[in-house]
């Protein structure tokens, strides 16, 4: 097993980049940049994409300005860091060991199973095989970024698609990110399920999580595009006559989204949106009200809202 030594390196922010120029000329590989500035010009940049950011992230990018690099434990290795490190100055450096396989996997110690709802369990990928009488198992690989199911969004969701979910339904999961919601409900019984991600590494890591399920192509398929932007795509989904469909999103997604989908559902069939912060979910409500919805079902946790809808507001599709 590999040993390396993790060198990181903390500036002021104003020498952050001539402290990685000086040691990319140096001819350091993998530099790790972390930079409070980008951070936060990034989430600027993408508001529309989210309501909120990781707690623990955030914390960890407060004041940073600073830089890592990785060489193997062992005397050549110390050596070439040091040559990396000759004269540079206002640096304050930190050198930390650490075990490969440790490197590798030291963040599946946060990940345990997570009862959800009266009878869903997800529980990650490499701990399969604990069974929970009572309960479906919905088995994820936590390591591919996206939702897991830990935040309050998602769970308020997955117990909505519990609740509403029905034997041989059609599920549309719209932003399906991991595909935990639509492969939720296939697990608790639904016929067939269509997930749309504007990301493009989506629909990979969706299939991946439905193999793990047992689920094939057969019953589950994936899409990456954007369902407001994209006029051919919202054609395709239009005449499916949808028994469910779900939208763990944001508020500034769900808003514009609840002016299109009610015409999708199938007679009877419902709209389940998560996602929404509390300073939003009054808007939330007027929007999905005065596009033709009733709310059936409002529910909050840890200032976070999930609303369970019926169309109302015309003819709804057919099964065509």
């Amino acid at each position: 097993m590999g040993k390396w030594l993790e060198y990181c390196l903390e500036t002021g922010a104003d020498k952050l980049d001539a402290l990685t120029a000086a040691l990319t000329g140096r001819g350091v590989p993998g530099l790790v940049i972390e930079d409070e500035a980008d951070f936060r010009r990034f989430l600027e940049e993408n508001r529309q994409y989210w309501d909120y950011v990781d707690e623990a992230l955030a914390e960890r990018m407060r004041g940073a300005a600073r830089v890592k690099f990785y060489v193997p434990a062992d005397p050549a290795g110390e050596a070439e860091a040091q040559g990396y490190l000759a004269g540079l100055t206002d640096i304050s450096l930190t050198v930390t060991p650490l075990d490969e396989e440790d490197w590798a996997n030291s963040w599946k110690r946060y990940y345990k199973p997570l009862d959800i709802g009266q009878r869903l369990r997800v529980v990650p990928q490499w701990l399969a095989g604990e069974p929970a009488p009572g309960r479906v198992e919905l088995l994820l690989n936590p390591g591919l970024t996206f939702g897991t199911g830990s935040h309050p969004t998602t769970q308020l969701c997955l117990e909505a698609v519990e609740r509403y979910a029905g034997a041989g339904d059609r599920v549309l999961d719209l932003g399906c990110g991991s595909g935990i919601l639509s492969i939720a409900a296939l697990r608790l019984g639904a016929g067939s399920a269509l997930g749309v991600d504007i990301d493009p590494k989506a629909p990979d890591v969706a299939y991946e999580n439905a193999a793990l399920n047992g689920i094939g192509r057969g019953s589950y398929q994936v899409l990456a595009g954007d369902v407001l932007g994209d006029d051919a795509l919202r054609r395709q989904l239009a005449g499916e006559g949808w028994d469910l469909i779900l939208a763990n999103i944001v508020a500034d997604v769900i808003i514009p989204l609840s002016a299109v989908v009610g015409p999708w559902l199938a007679p009877g069939g419902k709209f389940l949106c998560s996602g929404i912060i509390d300073s939003r979910a009054g808007e939330v409500r007027a929007a999905l009200e005065g596009n033709g919805f009733a709310v059936l079902e409002e529910r909050e946790r840890k200032g976070w809202y999930a609303y369970a809808c019926a169309w109302t507001g015309g003819e709804a599709g057919g099964h065509g």
